[in-house]
C-alpha cells in the first residue's frame, strides 16, 4: 500500500473512532440515541460527460449509538436507501418532521441504515453541465432567462449504468465498513430500476428488496438504446409551486398529507441544492437519466425476496405497473401492498407508519401481517 493510501486509511479509521467515541458518551444513559454520520465515497465515474474522473457520492448513515458500538457484526440488519428521479435520498427518506424519517424508524428497530445520492444529486458530485441554464429544455430556460440559448451539452446527463456504478461503490463501501456480505435495499420510484437492476446483476450482494412505487414497465428494453446517453436536456428543475401541484393532483382522501411535512420536505430539498436555491424563487435540480435493462426478461430471473408497495392514488407510477412487477418477478418470496389514502409520496403522508412497519416486518421476517406471498391492502 502506498504511503498516501495508508495515511488516508488511518485518517478514516481515526474519524470513525472519533465518532464512536462520541457515541460512547451517550451509551450509558442513551444507547437509543439515533446518530447521523456522513460518509463521502470516492468513485471512478462512469457518467458519460465525466467518465474516468474521480468523483464522490454522499452516503448518510442513521444508527442507534448502541447498534454502532456493538462488537458483533450487524449481519442481516444493514439497509441502503436508493432515491428516485428528482429527490435526493437524505431528503426523501430522512424527513426532519415528527416520525416521518423512514431511516430513523429503521434505526430505532435496530438496523444500521444508509442512504446514497446518485451523481448529480444532493451532496454528491454534480457535473458542471448542471450549472448551465442553457442545458435545460427551452421551456424551463424561459423560467429563468429573458432569451433562450443553445445547449452546450445536448444529451441526458446520467445513465442507469452510471447509477449502478454509484450504487456499487456505496454497497461495497458499506459491506467493508460493516463486515457484511449482503445489504438490504429500499428504493423509491426510479430507485426501482436502480436498486432492482443492481440486485439482478449482483444477487450475492443484496439480501432483500423493498420497493415503493418502483418504475417498472413491460415495454422496457433489456438492451441499451442505440445512442447512450439519449439526446435531450441534460437535467431538469422543480420549483416549490411545481412540487406542491404535483403532489396535490394525487390527493384522493381528506387530510392525506400534513402541509407542515410538505414544507419540511421542500426546505430540505432546497438546502440540498445551494446552486438551484439561487435560481428564480429556488429550485431543485436533477439529472435526466437514460434508462434500460430492468425488463420483464431480467425481472423473471430475479430470486431476491421483494416487498412492493403502491399508493392507490399514485399518478406518477401506476399501481397497475407495480402489480405487473409482482406478477413478473421470478421469486416466490414476494408481497404486494396496496396502500390506501396514499400517493407517489406515501412515506410523507398519513399512512407512512403502515409503510414503515411493513418494511421492518419484511426485512426481519420476510412477511407482512404474516403473509409471505400475495397481495394485501393496508390503510383503507
Amino acid at each position: 500500500m502506498k504511503h498516501h493510501d495508508t495515511k488516508r486509511t488511518l485518517c478514516a479509521l481515526l474519524t470513525i473512532t472519533g465518532i464512536l467515541a462520541v457515541a460512547g458518551l451517550f451509551l450509558g444513559e442513551d444507547g437509543r440515541r439515533v446518530l447521523t454520520i456522513d460518509h463521502y465515497v470516492k468513485v471512478r465515474s462512469t457518467v458519460p460527460a465525466i467518465t474516468g474522473q474521480t468523483t464522490q457520492i454522499y452516503v448518510r448513515e442513521r444508527v442507534e449509538a448502541g447498534t454502532a458500538l456493538r462488537a458483533v457484526s450487524v449481519d442481516d440488519r444493514v439497509v441502503l436507501f436508493v432515491h428516485g428521479a428528482g429527490t435526493p435520498a437524505e431528503v426523501a427518506f430522512d424527513v426532519p418532521a415528527e416520525d416521518y424519517s423512514w431511516m430513523a424508524y429503521l434505526a430505532r428497530a435496530g438496523f444500521d441504515v444508509f442512504s446514497v445520492d446518485m451523481s448529480g444529486y444532493g451532496r454528491s458530485t454534480r457535473p458542471n453541465i448542471m450549472n448551465d441554464l442553457c442545458n435545460l429544455t427551452t421551456q424551463q430556460q424561459a423560467l429563468f432567462l429573458k432569451a433562450t440559448c443553445d445547449a452546450t451539452y445536448g444529451q441526458q446527463l446520467t445513465t442507469i449504468a452510471s447509477d449502478h456504478n454509484d450504487i456499487g461503490a456505496a454497497v461495497d463501501y458499506i459491506r467493508a465498513l460493516r463486515h457484511v456480505d449482503r445489504v438490504n435495499m429500499i428504493a423509491w420510484s426510479l430507485g426501482g430500476p436502480r436498486a432492482g437492476g443492481y440486485a439482478a446483476a449482483n444477487p450475492s450482494k443484496v439480501r432483500k428488496l423493498v420497493l415503493l412505487a418502483p418504475a417498472y414497465g413491460r415495454m422496457t428494453s433489456t438492451a441499451p438504446p442505440a445512442k447512450v446517453p439519449a439526446e435531450g436536456a441534460a437535467f431538469n428543475t422543480q420549483s416549490h409551486a411545481e412540487f406542491t401541484a404535483n403532489w396535490d393532483r394525487q390527493v384522493g382522501c381528506p387530510n392525506q398529507y400534513d402541509p407542515v411535512v410538505s414544507e419540511a420536505v421542500w426546505s430540505a430539498m432546497i438546502e440540498s441544492d445551494p446552486v438551484g436555491a439561487t435560481w428564480g424563487t429556488g429550485v431543485r435540480r436533477a439529472p435526466n437519466t437514460t434508462n434500460w435493462g430492468w425488463s420483464t426478461e431480467v425481472v423473471a430471473k430475479m430470486q431476491t425476496p421483494t416487498l412492493m408497495v403502491s399508493g392507490i392514488h399514485d399518478k406518477q407510477v401506476s399501481p397497475n405497473n407495480v402489480r405487473d412487477l409482482y406478477a413478473d418477478l421470478g421469486t416466490k418470496e414476494k408481497v404486494f401492498v396496496d396502500l390506501g389514502c396514499s400517493s407517489h409520496n406515501a412515506m410523507w403522508e398519513r399512512n407512512h407508519l403502515l409503510l414503515f412497519k411493513a418494511s421492518v416486518e419484511w426485512l426481519t421476517d420476510s412477511s407482512v401481517n404474516g403473509m409471505k406471498e400475495g397481495i394485501l391492502k393496508l390503510g383503507y
